[in-house]
């Protein structure tokens, strides 16, 4: 098969409800746009039926694979197997929780395309959710730029089209999805936000809190500041006779 031009990726745990509306929302936002896709998701260990929906749905859409992780390893490590997995030229990624709208992702490819950059990063706007929530991100996203030295609006936005070259430069650490912009462009690549759409949750309940990653993230901040004090970036050629 020849390389697709995109993978759009997300990981699951637990969202049996949400996964068919996710897969017929992605199909309806790429056909006939001219590119051609895959999709990639990653079972995180569910303890529902979210496997067993998503073997089933291959019939339906036959470019999407199922990578199924032996347990549940955190949302860091199913969007890295699934960035490792993907063989598209440009990799986008989601939620399986339909927060994000895949309607969104023609608009990100021209995007990118229209400001020559590697990377487009989802900045939610109307944000269904509530007050103190986004008051949380708020101040969180105002920590990280200022450790982190980063402009990045909306870090807790998984809505993200990224070249990948760009990406195949980066290694994730556990809690580090989060940081993948600063990390990009640390890296020397081009970033860009876009406004996207965000719904309230139909299905199941948010699986990450703000207070099981506040402090972590706290710590990240620093690691992520240390890499990028020391990454290696450099050009390099060969001299021929």
């Amino acid at each position: 098969m020849p390389r697709p031009d995109l993978s759009v990726v997300f990981p699951v745990y637990n969202e049996e409800e949400n996964v068919p509306l996710l897969l017929r929302e992605i199909a309806a936002a790429l056909e006939g746009k001219g590119w051609t896709y895959e999709i990639v998701a990653v079972d995180d260990g569910s303890k529902d039926r979210s496997l067993e929906v998503l073997r089933a749905s291959r019939a339906q859409y036959p470019t999407l694979r199922v990578l199924a992780l032996e347990k549940n390893s955190g949302q860091t490590a199913a969007l890295d197997a699934a960035w490792r997995a993907a063989e598209g030229r440009f990799v986008v990624s989601l939620d399986a929780d339909l927060q994000h709208d895949p309607a969104d992702i023609p608009a990100m490819m021209q995007k990118l395309d229209a400001t020559k950059s590697d990377m487009v990063i989802g900045v939610r706007v109307n944000r269904a959710d509530t007050w103190s929530r986004k008051m949380q991100s708020k101040i969180g996203n105002g920590v990280r730029n200022w450790i982190t030295g980063d402009q990045i609006t909306d870090t807790g936005c998984s809505l993200k089209l990224v070249r990948r070259e760009a990406i195949d430069r980066v290694r994730l650490f556990t809690g580090m999805h989060r940081f993948l912009p600063t990390l990009v462009r640390y890296a020397g690549y081009k970033v860009v936000e876009m406004p996207v759409n965000h719904r309230a949750r139909q299905f199941g309940e948010s699986k990450y809190g703000a207070m099981n990653r506040a402090f972590r993230g706290l710590a990240d901040c620093f690691a992520v500041r240390w890499m990028g004090k020391r990454m290696l970036n450099y050009e390099v050629r060969e001299e021929r006779p």
